[in-house]
């Protein structure tokens, strides 16, 4: 009888997560690849704080920046499936990075269950010249084919290298793409008129748009967005499919239980139907997009195979 009570105890000391109904019953930990303060770190702090209320723990936001977000999520990959430790990924970590490093430290493909998507974050083309007006994409590849190469394009991050590339590609436009270290570089220049025109977040462009600094050529995303009104979409102006986005989605280690992964998707698909929690995530330039694990397994897959792809044909490098 002894016996069968010690086997018992060791039985349920090594009992997986997924026999284990009241999960969470600790602080979670959500790894952040990037800075505080950053638009990723911003955007996990506020749903954590909404996830913290739903689940009745803590979610603690850990930021480990470095490496284009190579460091913060290997460690994440190294962490205990416990279903205490989640990502907060992007388009970066869990598609683009295996394709612009050597060795970024983990495999995105098998490295991570898939969790949720929680937002998209489009692109902008945008410029300050007369000649270029707002929604002209037409006129933009126009004046690119008569001018080959002449029209310089700001460029402050791998997302904007990565868009450039696939509208050059599908549009027949050569443009020729200036790198700069941060938006507000880039963004000066243009405005300024060094350059006349730059992609970037609608993050980082909003403001200036609306003030009329800058105009709004055309946004990445398939669809036009409520987070830019009157701009319509690449694709809708002749780019027919032209779909480049950055986003951010929750992952956790490889084995961690299905139920708790299911259980975390719940509770952010709940937290993204919010209305207020829809506005300060679309304030904050992050379009909120439900998906549950399957699905977000799958656009992920899509997402690495567009992105290798693109970064690849345009041999793209990280500096």
């Amino acid at each position: 009888m002894l016996l069968s009570s010690l086997a018992a105890a060791c039985m349920l000391q090594w009992l997986p997560a997924q026999a284990q109904p009241n999960w969470p019953d600790k602080p979670i930990r959500v790894i952040v690849p990037y800075a505080a303060g950053q638009g990723a770190d911003v955007l996990m702090r506020l749903l954590g704080q909404e996830l913290s209320s739903s689940l009745g723990q803590p979610v603690v936001v850990e930021n480990k920046a470095g490496a284009g977000g190579n460091i913060g999520t290997a460690a994440a990959a190294k962490s205990a499936p416990d279903g205490y430790t989640f990502l907060l990924g992007t388009n970066a970590t869990n598609a683009a990075n295996e394709f612009l490093y050597s060795n970024p430290g983990y495999n995105p493909s098998t490295d991570f269950e898939s969790v949720a998507m929680i937002g998209l974050l489009p692109m902008v083309i945008s410029t300050s010249v007369a000649e270029l007006p707002a929604n002209g994409v037409d006129k933009l590849i126009a004046q690119a084919k008569a001018h080959p190469q002449t029209l310089n394009v700001g460029l402050p991050s791998t997302t904007a290298n990565v868009v450039f590339a696939q509208f050059v590609k599908m549009a027949d436009a050569p443009l020729f793409g200036v790198k700069y270290k941060s938006s507000g570089q880039a963004l000066t220049d243009t405005i300024g008129g060094q350059i006349p025109l730059v992609i970037d977040t609608v993050t980082a462009s909003r403001a200036h748009i609306a003030s009329g600094k800058l105009k709004a050529i055309g946004i990445t995303s398939r669809n036009a967005s409520e987070m830019l009104p009157g701009v319509q979409s690449v694709s809708d102006q002749g780019v027919s499919g032209f779909d480049v986005v950055a986003w951010d989605a929750l992952f956790a280690p490889k084995g961690t239980p299905m139920p708790v992964v299911q259980k975390m998707s719940e509770h952010i698909a709940k937290a993204l139907a919010q209305p207020e929690m829809r506005k300060r995530m679309m304030d904050i330039g992050v379009e909120p997009l439900t998906m549950n694990s399957a699905q977000l397994r799958d656009f992920v897959k899509q997402e690495r195979q567009k992105w290798g792809d693109v970064i690849t044909s345009a041999n793209i490098k990280v500096d």
